[in-house]
């Protein structure tokens, strides 16, 4: 029986722990709280009160706030925790993690190098564990995968066999993934469509219509295969799960942290008044400034991002950030 350890009980961790004991392969699953507290409470009440109220943990899942006891004998370890503290929780596993499988369940970019998640991981853990990395991306809101709802996302690895192997592992009545070897063009379409739900957020927050929504989601997606193609990536995986499957969903669903980080923007609140009213992290909020170093080192344009950025980080209003985008030089498309 394979045992998977999870680092990270916000949401998304919680869910995956109760996804994967549906699993159709059996395992033994770990979640690793960082929290001491949190973790008695998960262990007491079978339940994460704090991040995913009402959807109870399966006995089965061991909860663990030790971090050697989390990973003892563990094949795969499973990241789910914001890509600011990715380098600490991966640095601290570091010592228990021989022989193991890496899965990076987070979407973002770390904040001062810019790296991906599965750079980040490969620079931290040593070069050795390169070809045992994967990433796992795509349209899940945490609390509709623990209710069962059907969901599809994508099991990306450069080695192929690894891809394979994951998915068969991880793959449930309602979970359903698919593999691709375009690790980067997966990563950066799940960090960018957060920031693009921001601006989708920020529209429905200034009344604006259906019109308005469409135009944003399509020219978004325009915006992200820019980036991405320029580093690499393959066209296709920005029209697939991880790009535009997750782009819709975070653009429209009511559950999405960055759409409403956007909309509360657009009603004209601070994001100093909108984050400290917020348990989760938005991913978006710090990811607009790594994808703009990125765009520059090849000169791409990415007139949305800029927009968000300047409405985030320099006070700007998002009724400007609206205009100026429609003012831009008229062009093909």
């Amino acid at each position: 029986m394979t045992k998977i350890a999870i680092l990270g009980a916000g949401s998304w961790g919680t869910a995956l722990a109760i996804v994967l004991s549906r699993s159709r392969k059996p395992h033994e699953i770990s979640l690793w709280v960082r929290n001491a507290g949190l973790a008695e409470s998960i262990r007491r009440d079978r339940e994460n009160k704090a991040y995913l109220p009402g959807l109870k943990l399966p006995e089965s899942v061991r909860v663990h706030s030790q971090m050697e006891t989390a990973l003892s004998g563990t094949q795969i370890i499973l990241g789910a925790m914001p890509s600011a503290h990715a380098r600490a929780v991966y640095g601290s596993a570091l010592p228990h993690a021989a022989g193991t499988t890496f899965v990076s369940a987070t979407k973002g970019l770390e904040p001062g190098t810019h790296l991906r998640m599965s750079e980040a991981i490969a620079q931290i853990l040593s070069p050795r564990f390169a070809p045992r990395i994967a990433v796992i991306s795509g349209p899940s809101f945490a609390a509709e995968a623990a209710r069962g709802e059907p969901t599809a996302v994508v099991l990306a690895s450069r080695d192929a066999a690894l891809a394979t192997e994951l998915q068969e592992e991880f793959a449930g009545p309602n979970f359903r993934l698919y593999t691709n070897d375009d690790v980067l063009g997966v990563e950066l379409a799940g960090a960018m469509k957060n920031v693009m739900a921001i601006a989708a957020g920020a529209c429905q927050g200034l009344g604006l219509g259906s019109n308005a929504l469409a135009a944003l989601i399509t020219r978004g997606l325009s915006e992200m295969a820019r980036l991405a193609i320029a580093f690499g990536a393959r066209a296709e995986t920005l029209s697939g799960l991880a790009g535009l499957g997750d782009l819709v969903l975070t653009c429209t669903g009511a559950l999405s942290r960055n759409r409403f980080v956007g909309i509360e923007l657009g009603k004209g609140r601070t994001l100093r008044e909108i984050l400290a009213n917020m348990r989760m992290v938005a991913e978006g909020v710090y990811t607009t400034e790594p994808l703009l170093a990125l765009a520059s080192e090849h000169q791409i344009e990415m007139p949305i991002t800029e927009q968000v950025d300047a409405i985030l980080h320099a006070g700007k209003s998002p009724k400007d950030a609206i205009r100026d985008i429609m003012e831009r030089p008229l062009k093909r498309e």
